[in-house]
């Protein structure tokens, strides 16, 4: 997962960032949010409630730390994908059991 966020924000089919990903949903173009659980509870209350209002399927992925590590930066509350492909390239190895069972140990 970690990886296909680090090409996508390099392809700019993903941006970085509680702001950046607030501005993706109010647009409409966001297809997908990886979240840090670790992310201070004012940035999550500042990202979470938007996604749920505007029906972004929500990923709880890695800290922040390592989240940040994998699109270029030192930690991130967040990561929006608007790319639909690749949205669902990453929710199927998030979470393999919705889609279709194992994925080969990519789980």
């Amino acid at each position: 997962m970690l990886g296909l966020l680090g090409l996508g924000v390099r392809a700019r089919r993903a941006v970085v960032g509680v702001e950046q990903v607030r501005n993706a949903a109010k647009r409409g173009v966001l297809r997908l949010a990886v979240v840090a659980p670790d992310a201070s509870p004012h940035s999550l209350d500042k990202v979470v409630p938007l996604l749920r209002a505007k029906r972004v399927h929500v990923v709880h992925g890695p800290s922040a730390s390592v989240l940040g590590a994998a699109v270029g930066r030192e930690a991130t509350a967040a990561v929006g994908v608007v790319d639909a492909d690749l949205a669902k390239g990453i929710r199927a190895i998030a979470e393999p059991d919705r889609h279709g069972g194992s994925r080969g140990g990519l789980s």
